[in-house]
Formats: structure tokens, sequence, C-alpha cells
């Protein structure tokens, strides 16, 4: 089973809401939270032997990897809402150009 059935919901109440490629966007970000959350958890349980109050290196390499691509798609998503807002304050939808 694929992520698109397996979030049919989400994906279709997200797209609905926000248009598809964001949508998608959305449920990526929110997938990518709660493995987060996940890896997170899992820390706590394997630290580093050099400093306890942190999680072990490879972990700390995931939980780095992770926040980087949220903070790519987060731009991405507020980089869509802004050219959907100076497409709509100039009155024109993106398209072919009429001759």
């Amino acid at each position: 089973m694929n992520v698109f059935d397996e979030k049919r919901t989400e994906l279709e109440r997200h797209e609905f809401m926000m248009g598809v490629e964001r949508g998608r966007l959305a449920v990526a970000l929110d997938l990518l939270t709660d493995s987060l959350i996940l890896v997170g958890q899992h820390g706590v349980y394997c630290a580093s032997s050099r400093n306890p109050a942190k999680p072990a290196l490879d972990l700390q390499a995931v939980l780095a990897g992770m926040e980087g691509a949220k903070t790519l798609i987060q731009s991405v998503m507020e980089e869509l809402r802004a050219q959907r807002e100076a497409a709509s304050a100039s009155g024109s939808t993106p398209g072919p150009a009429q001759a």
C-alpha cells in the first residue's frame, strides 16, 4: 500500500482546502512531524554515550535531516502561497499568454 492509499482522507481534505500542490506538501509535513516525534521518543532511550543528555549521533543526524526537510517543505508552501496571492492581486491567473 502506498502513501496515496494510506493517507487518502488527509490528502483529499488538504488538497481541497489548499490545492493539490500545497495539500500534498501539508500532508508530507504532517508525516515528517509524526516521524520526528517518534524518533525523538526513541532518542530518549538511545542516549549518546558521550553526552547522555543528547540522543545517539545517528539519531541526531536523522533528526537534523528531517528538520531540514520540514524547513524546505515549509518554504515551498510559502512560495506557492505568495505566487497565488500575487496572481490574484494582479487579477490574472497563470496560464498561456493570449494574443
